[in-house]
Formats: structure tokens, sequence, C-alpha cells
């Protein structure tokens, strides 16, 4: 032992700068033995919370288990994160072997009987300890996930559970898997060009690259996204668009190894059955227990108050896009979603004369980076360091320091912008290592966090130019980032991100906001060329072009939000037709008719291996939220730097610490209402 762990990096702490991953020091072979290492000791430690002769408290039962498994999370934490931003075929076989073994590890400790039983205790005598606020939030924490998973479990039950745990583990990683190798499996071959009218340059440019780096001749479209948005968008071909969409559109569906339809089915009922043999009546109730929503009622509430407010007009859109589209087509045709995108386009450009490629100049990525780090700058005062002296595991991604405005070192913060093959698509924020302070020393223990994008990749003859979209996404990610980098609380497991998962998303969609303000535009959008400044009249026309197919887009995700319910609030296995079940399941939020061999569920990462299984109503939830909250700044000036101080220290730097409403509450001085974002989408005025 003593010989792998002078060599295994993740044995003792990082020797690098602020404790960052040594990423350029681990090799594949060193995960398992730094995973069987970490769960012995966290065995031990739990052994020694059990074998403490004294009466159970809060700091020998609840802190010592708050601080037990540090080597274990370090070690999970760089292999889990690596599984989705740099992974290969060596990672995802290990996965096979990790994943099981850390579920049956959690198991172990979820259903340790003596554990609960002082936990337990140290929960009944919590008012002889006067506890403050955040131990008294910890405790609940805590002894609410035992019970939520499974220590009242007795004899046969909690075998069933750990046995239900083992699979679900297992089944996320294979629906994941699959998913990532239908997309990295297909592509559009093109070698005629007068099949690609229609399409931009810069699409043009990044398929004739991806040929290259292929070894094809022509033009190579992926099922990543900066490939296959902008064809459905502009490629007059439409039989082509056609064979796009579908390739993307029923992954996952095939007579292959990559199918998902029965391990669809599997994750509902494993889910279910959890769920169920906890005591609940569904996994849905089991999940919004701890969520600002609650119960399903509230979510299915606003997704039918959506609904009523957002349909009449998505229809009206619908049919303006469907009147452009037979204007060219003839009067018997027919929009399918394939052509969406196409004529949205068409009508747009007609409407306000504004395009992705009109804005592309504007949106060199080194520009947007300084542009939404200098918002960071000019809200809260902070500043970024590229440093290249911290490693990092691909050398698409770099490492700045980030800097308080006292100058006291805040966090690190690494970005990976570009789609790769070891890359899953879409794009997410996570952390390497949360916030903490150590109660006895007084030290504040500063995060360590990463954003990572599948954003259009730079060519030959030109730099990343960025769509208006991939820059609002890129706003999203750093919002959950500063809800990371701002963490300042006392325990790791309520900072930061360490949130209800239908608050999470308030400080990601907040910053989205800035996109169409001329005042933060102006801070950064120069064309890459001539370094001209964004005209006014242009960033007048994305200001009015904001709310274009606001209702179909809201609906759109209201669509997932009821597929993701329709999952998870079953009382009874699921033996049906996936795609059938899919279908009735969102029927009334679609506007575009409905293609029988697609299927979203068997790619749908967020409800089925993502966090987001009986959650996805979140992301409109919070944008409630955000819309509300930034009505605040509107009103004050979007730069206003006490508003930006009392969102920081009420919402992005208080983790868990209190119930979300609380800290909502504190900062906007009531509930939010549905109205600031009915009248910011223009539904109502």
């Amino acid at each position: 032992m003593n010989n792998i762990s002078s060599q295994n990096p993740f044995f003792e702490a990082y020797p690098t700068l602020h404790g960052t991953v040594p990423f350029d020091k681990i090799k594949t072979e060193d995960y398992m033995p730094a995973i069987r290492e970490g769960i012995r000791r966290q065995n031990a430690e739990i052994d020694a919370i059990i074998r403490n002769p004294e009466t159970p408290t809060f700091d020998n039962t609840v802190l010592a288990y708050e601080k037990s498994g540090e080597m274990l999370h370090r070690v999970s934490t760089v292999f889990g994160n690596l599984l989705s931003a740099e992974t290969n075929d060596d990672l995802q076989e290990l996965a096979k072997e990790i994943m099981p073994l850390l579920s049956e590890h959690e198991n172990n400790i979820s259903l340790n009987e003596e554990l609960f039983a002082r936990i337990k205790a140290a929960y009944d005598r919590q008012k002889e300890e006067k506890l403050n606020p955040e131990q008294h939030q910890l405790l609940e924490e805590i002894y609410n996930s035992f019970v939520r998973n499974g220590a009242n479990l007795q004899g046969e039950a909690k075998e069933q559970y750990r046995a239900l745990c083992k699979e679900l583990s297992l089944l996320t990683l294979q629906f994941s898997e699959n998913n990532l190798k239908e997309t990295n499996d297909y592509q559009l071959v093109i070698t005629d060009r007068s099949q690609l009218t229609g399409l931009p340059e810069t699409a043009l440019e990044a398929a004739a690259e991806t040929a290259k780096e292929k070894g094809i001749e022509g033009w190579v479209f992926t099922l990543q996204a900066p490939s296959y948005s902008p064809f459905l968008t502009y490629a007059d071909n439409r039989d082509l668009r056609h064979e796009l969409y579908m390739a993307y559109n029923t992954k996952c569906t095939h007579d292959n190894a990559n199918n998902n339809l029965e391990i669809v089915k599997r994750l509902a009922n494993v889910r279910m059955e959890i769920a169920r043999l906890l005591g609940y009546e569904n996994f849905a109730t089991y999940n919004l227990q701890e969520r600002m929503a609650q119960n399903s009622e509230a979510v299915y509430k606003l997704l039918n108050q959506l609904l009523e407010a957002y349909t009449p007009t998505a229809r009206q859109e619908y049919a303006e896009v469907q009147a452009l589209a037979r204007q060219t087509e003839g009067k018997d045709f027919v929009l399918m979603p394939w052509d969406w995108a196409y004529y949205s386009h068409k009508l747009k450009d007609r409407k306000f004369n504004i395009d992705d490629e009109m804005l592309r100049p504007y949106f060199e990525l080194s520009k947007v980076k300084e542009g939404v780090f200098g918002l960071a700058t000019r809200l809260y005062s902070i500043t970024f360091k590229k440093n290249t002296d911290i490693p990092v595991y691909h050398k698409d991604v770099d490492a700045y320091e980030v800097f308080d405005k006292d100058g006291k070192f805040l966090a690190v913060f690494y970005t990976d912008f570009h789609p790769r093959a070891g890359k899953r698509s879409g794009a997410w924020m996570t952390s390497y290592k949360e916030q903490w302070i150590d109660e006895k020393s007084g030290e504040n223990s500063r995060p360590h966090v990463s954003i990572v994008m599948n954003f259009t990749k730079p060519t030959q003859d030109k730099p990343a130019l960025l769509t208006f979209g991939e820059v609002e996404t890129f706003l999203h990610e750093f919002g959950h980032s500063l809800h990371g980098m701002f963490a300042n609380t006392t325990y790791g497991s309520l900072s930061g991100t360490n949130v209800y998962w239908d608050f999470v998303e308030l400080p990601s969609q907040f910053m989205e906001n800035f996109v169409i303000e001329k005042e933060f535009l102006h801070t950064f959008a120069r064309h890459y060329q001539t370094g001209e400044m964004i005209p006014d009249e242009l960033v007048q026309r994305i200001v009015d072009s904001s709310n274009f197919n606001a209702a179909y887009a809201c609906l759109r995700q209201v669509s997932f939000g009821l597929l993701d319910m329709a999952w998870y609030t079953r009382n009874t296995p699921f033996e049906g037709d996936v795609k059938a079940y899919e279908k009735e399941a969102w029927q009334k939020a679609q506007i575009l008719p409905q293609v029988e061999e697609t299927c979203m569920s068997t790619q749908f990462s967020h409800i089925f291996a993502g966090g987001y299984s009986a959650g996805y109503y979140s992301y409109k939830w919070a944008e409630v939220l955000d819309a509300d909250a930034f009505s605040l700044f509107k009103q004050k000036g979007i730069f206003n730097p006490e508003v930006a101080t009392s969102f920081r220290e009420n919402i992005l730097s208080k983790g868990g610490t209190e119930h979300p409403m609380t800290l909502y509450k504190r900062f906007r001085g009531q509930e939010p209402t549905i109205d600031a974002l009915l009248i910011r989408n223009g539904i109502k005025k």
C-alpha cells in the first residue's frame, strides 16, 4: 500500500497551488486503488464514530460524519467529472466497476444501523445543544438523507433497496454511454457543395474542418449542437434537414447495442420501486419533498398556468411561420419539425433583419469571455487571472485564479469550451472542490469550479465566433459558477450549488437577462476583424427580437416538464410502448405535428441519467424567480452595486443554509409572482 500511495496522486493532499487537482499526474490505473483506499478510510472514520463511548452530540457524530470520506470524495469527483468531460473507452469500462462499488459503499453507510442510531440520538437531543441555524440545517439535512436513503428499512426491504440502488447506478451509466456513442457514431457526409445551399460560411468551414479531422473528403455534419443547429436553421435542402433531424431525434431507439428503450422503462420502474419501498406514493412525491415546489400538485399548477398563458400566443407564432412557408412551398404545405428552425429563421429575418450569422462576428470567444468576466467585475468587483501553472485535463481547458474585491483569493475557475469525442453534449457547471470553513482555525477553504460547453470551434481562418444562443449559454453556466465561487458557509455539503434543485437555476438564469442589455453588450461586442462596436441599431434589433417565438420556446420546456412528471408520478410499473407513452404525456404542449418514430426519452439525460428526475420543471420554476429578481435590477440599474451586493450576500453566498424562499424574500422583500416573466416575454403588458 505504501508503494502505491507514494505514486498515486490521490493518496495525499494535492501539493499543487490552492490544492488543485494534479491532472497531469493522474493515470487511469490510479482511480481504482484510490477509490478502494478512500472507501477503507471512510469506513474507519465511520467505525470511530460508532465506537465513541460518549453521548452522541452534534460535534462527535454529525460533524464527524460530515468530515468523513474526504479522500473518497476527491477521487470520485475527479472520476465522475472526467467521465462527462474527457472520457474514453478505458474510463467507461472502469466506471462499470467503480459506480456499483460507490453505490454499495453509500448504501453501507446509509443503511448502517449503529451509525443511524447515533445520528438519531443527536437529532433527538438537539434542543439541549443550542445549535446555531447552520448547525441545525446540517443536522436536518444529514438526518433526513439517512431516512430518505433507507435507514428505517428492515430485513429483506433493506437488501432490496441495496439491489435497486446498484442497478440504478449501472443503468444510468449505460444510458449515458449509449447516448454518447450514438451521438459520436453518426455523420452526414456531403461531397456535392450544391446540396449545401443556404448554409453560412461558418457552418461550411466547420464542416470542412470536421471532415479534415476525420480524413474524409467534403463536409461532415454531426449531431453535436454547433453542427446540428446551423444545419437545421439554414440548409435549403429539406430532405437533408429531415435526415439530420431524424438521426438526432431517434437516437438510442435503433436495433443496435445503443438502444435505450428498455433502459428507459427500467430506470422509471427502479426509481418508482425505490420510492415505494421508502413509503412514498411514487418517485415524484419522494423527490419533491425536498424541493421548493414540495409536491406534484404545485408542479402541475405551474405547468398548467404556463400552458394557459402561453398556448394562444404559441399557436399564433406557429400560424405565422406556417404562412411564410406556404408562400414558398404552396398552400397545402405542412410545416414539420425539421422545417421549424429553417422557416422561423426566415420569418425572424424578415421581421427584424437579424440572425446568428449577422451577430457572430461581434461574439468572438475571447471577447465574450472578457465581457462575461467583466460583468462579474462590474457587479461584484471580482477579478480573473489566467494561471498556466495550474494543471488542466485537456489542452483546450484554461484555469483562472479568481480574486475578491479586497484582493483575497476567492476561487479556482476552469473553462472548457469546445466539443470533442470524449465529451458529452450540452453545457454544465461542476465543482472539483466545495467551499467550507474550518471551525477551529477559521480558515475559509475556497472552491474549485468548472464550466464545460460545446461551443463553435475556431477554424483555420477564423477564431471561435459564437452564436447569440451560445453567449446566453455562457452566461447561464457562469451564473452557476458564481453561485459556487461566492459560497461562504461553514459546511461543504451546504455550500455553493448544494441547494434545492428548483432553486439552483435561479443564479444561472438570472445571468441570461444581461444578454439583451445594450450597456452590457457595449462592454465587449466588437467585430473580430474591424474592431467596430456592435451598432446600436443591431442591439435594438436583438432587443426587439428577444421575444420572437418565446411562447413556442416556453411550451417546449413545459412539454419536457410534462414528460418528466409522466414518467415519475407513476404508481405502477411501466411495461408499455415508450414512444406512444411519451407522445401522450406531452401532447397538450405540442404545437408542431408529432413524428411517430422519434423519441426524446431515450436521450433525455437530464431526467434519466442526470439529477432532474421529477425535477425538469425547475427551469421554469427558476425562470419565474429570475424574471422577478432581475426586475429589481431593472428598477435600480442593471449594474447597481447595492442590489448586486444584496444578491451576492442573500442568494449566492448562502448555499443551502436556509430555506430558499427565506433567502429569496430577504433579497427581494416579497415572494415572486409569475407577472414579471409574462411581462418580460411580452405575454402580458
